[in-house]
């Protein structure tokens, strides 16, 4: 959930700097402070739903999962971002001196907006796939029945498949678990098509 609005140039330790003292949570892209807009209750409950079904689903197991206040580093491109939800198998791997910033996770999910599908689709997925350790990436509707999975195979290529109903069942390969779209839905009230032009 980004805005770009900054062309100045940071470093990447001018920008963890600022960070620190900031109010709101800012994205880091190649030298670009990019704040990070609002987003919509239905943003927030699917993440939830989400993050709350493998934080159980995963109890007793090698995988730990967060929600956006964590951190992304993703050196070969410079960027510094925080994904919607993430699990991470195995201890996590910090950057150096911090605590609050991470460099290997297995599964990301992205809550897909209308200002920010078109990124977490295009260039953001081409930022994840540089991570060794990532293997598989979920995108969100939050206006509709609507879940694209990509897996990473064995071959280094990326497989999609996209779900469109309540029914459908979500199959979680890397963590050897499944969710029905109902559940990742829960309590979501859809917007009319008029409201759904409205940015979170």
């Amino acid at each position: 959930m980004t805005s770009l609005v900054q062309k100045t140039y940071y470093t990447p330790e001018e920008y963890l700097t600022q960070e620190e003292i900031s109010e709101f949570r800012s994205e880091y892209i190649d030298g670009k402070i990019i704040p990070m807009t609002g987003g919509t209750p239905n943003h927030n409950t699917i993440a939830l739903n989400l993050a709350s079904y493998l934080k159980i689903a995963l109890r007793g197991k090698a995988y730990k999962v967060y929600m956006a206040d964590l951190r992304l580093w993703i050196p070969d491109y410079l960027i510094y971002t925080y994904p919607d939800v993430m699990v991470i198998e195995g201890q996590p791997i910090v950057v150096e001196n911090r605590k609050d910033t991470i460099t290997n996770p297995t599964l990301i999910i992205e809550i897909l907006s209308q200002s920010t599908k078109n990124y977490d689709q295009g260039d953001k997925f081409d930022y994840y796939s540089s991570i060794p350790t990532f293997r598989e990436y979920i995108l969100v509707d939050q206006y509709r029945y609507q879940v694209k999975h990509y897996l990473k195979r064995d071959d280094q290529k990326w497989l999609l498949t996209t779900y469109h109903s309540e029914d459908d069942i979500l199959s979680l390969s890397s963590l050897k678990l499944e969710i029905k779209l109902n559940e990742v839905y829960e309590d979501i009230i859809f917007e009319q098509k008029s409201q759904a032009k409205i940015d979170d």
